[in-house]
């Protein structure tokens, strides 16, 4: 008996808990104005996320955030470093919010839409002729049967369910109680797409010169499982980079042929990509975002051909200018600099006085210093924004959800009951949306069996002279 005792009183601390959860944590998980409130915050963030720069460089923010003037008051490099601002999609914080809104509507989904629909797949009959005084719309006439009443909700695509020759119950539109469940799937979805996302995906950036075969490694922002994402089998080569100009000179659009190169050197997939047009591998994806000017390729008289890497100028915000210097002694004690703005061919070259000495395009040659230097070319460099983002799969697939829910939702799900006693016939209804059109519904189906006797007795007298022709 003792030990019968000790058993359930250890039964009943160990319910404390579940109860506890129940009574006092659900309530406040599924509470509508908590999942307002998250939503808003997740929104405010997301915006801050799209306005403030991410993953740039702690330069980058005190040149742009400075404390002196902070902007709107507060918003300094400081804060938004500390904070997590420049990384807002991968902040603890942010996921955590990610976390609390999908739990408090996977909460609301079980505790309130699955029994829902649940009570709409369950029917029941109303017996008794006060049972309808407690719907909204209902009507007692007397005319009509439920022999009557069946065909005309069968033409409105209502189910019926009848067990009894006076007794008939009648529904449509389930499918609006499913859609409520497939918003909440759908955006739970999303979340789980988003918060997979930020765990395994990352964000590199590179600069490769045309010709050049490179591997992912300039990692601006990553995940901490995003080493499962990173190429480690097969690297990119740019076969080619050039740009299409305007015949103003202007840049009409920059291009880059490029190949995808397994550990063999064999090429695996290729295509040309250009802004909006990125390249696909293995979930990685390249995107055209940048361009430059990497080197110069020269020969001074009879020498080998030189390239002559090229570096960006500081001009103040006045357009991009790149540069390098070329010796024109074996010793380096003279030299001549070279200055190029874009691909056109176009080269500027300077003496060491800063006096501009000539102007010459790729294959054509100058004399300067005393010896004959010919510009061979002038190679470009494509700039690539390269991402893996494992969760978009999921998001999107979230996001048809979402889609495929809310229009199920728009459909009324309304019932009709109806109980004919002796010559008297109750008819009531009721609807979750679209209250008006269902009372224009209604009125038609008790106006239908309203005229229903005067067609049958029109039907009759009809049979009535066909079999009696003298009459």
């Amino acid at each position: 008996m003792t030990i019968e005792n000790s058993a359930s009183k250890e039964l009943k601390w160990w319910s404390i808990p579940g109860q506890y959860l129940r009574q006092e944590f659900l309530p406040i998980l599924t509470n509508l104005r908590l999942a307002i409130a998250l939503l808003l915050l997740i929104a405010l963030f997301s915006i801050s996320g799209t306005v403030i720069e991410q993953g740039q460089s702690p330069a980058f923010y005190q040149a742009n955030y400075p404390e002196h003037p902070a902007l709107f008051g507060f918003l300094t490099w400081k804060v938004i470093q500390v904070v997590g601002l420049d990384h807002v999609y991968r902040t603890w914080w942010f996921l955590a919010l990610l976390i609390l809104f999908g739990t408090s509507l996977t909460a609301c989904t079980f505790t309130r839409q699955l029994p829902a629909l649940k009570a709409a797949r369950r029917w029941k009959y109303y017996e008794e002729p006060r049972q309808f005084q407690k719907l909204a719309l209902s009507a007692e006439l007397d005319s009509g049967s439920l022999n009557s009443l069946s065909p005309i909700l069968q033409n409105r695509r209502y189910k019926i369910f009848q067990e009894k020759d006076n007794i008939l119950y009648a529904r449509k539109g389930i499918i609006g109680r499913i859609g409520p469940i497939i918003v909440h799937v759908g955006i739970v979805a999303i979340l789980l797409g988003g918060i997979w996302g930020a765990m395994t995906g990352f964000l590199a950036q590179e600069m490769v010169a045309s010709g050049d075969t490179f591997q992912v490694k300039n990692i601006i922002d990553a995940g901490p499982l995003a080493a499962a994402q990173m190429p480690k089998d097969w690297s990119v080569r740019v076969n080619r980079f050039w740009i299409d100009y305007t015949p103003s000179g202007g840049i009409d659009q920059f291009y880059s042929d490029m190949s995808v190169l397994n550990n063999q050197g064999q090429e695996v997939d290729h295509k040309k990509i250009f802004v909006n047009q990125p390249l696909h591998y293995h979930g990685v994806t390249f995107y055209q975002t940048d361009w430059g000017i990497s080197a110069v390729r020269v020969r001074i008289n009879n020498s080998p051909i030189f390239q002559l890497p090229t570096a960006q100028l500081n001009t103040n915000g006045r357009g991009r200018i790149w540069g390098t210097w070329i010796p024109t002694k074996p010793d380096l004690s003279a030299g001549v600099s070279l200055l190029v703005k874009d691909l056109q061919g176009m080269v500027l070259i300077y003496d060491a006085t800063g006096k501009l000495v000539d102007t010459v395009r790729t294959g054509m040659s100058t004399q300067v210093n005393g010896v004959t230097l010919k510009i061979l070319d002038v190679i470009g460099s494509t700039g690539l924004q390269i991402k893996a983002d494992p969760g978009i799969p999921i998001v999107y697939t979230g996001f048809g959800l979402l889609m495929l829910g809310v229009v199920m939702s728009y459909f009324s799900h309304s019932q009709i009951w109806a109980l004919q006693t002796g010559d008297r016939l109750y008819i009531g209804g009721k609807t979750n949306r679209a209250q008006v059109a269902f009372e224009r519904e209604v009125l038609d189906i008790l106006d239908r069996l309203s005229s229903q006797p005067k067609d049958d007795e029109r039907a009759n007298n009809q049979e009535s002279l066909a079999s009696n022709p003298q009459v």
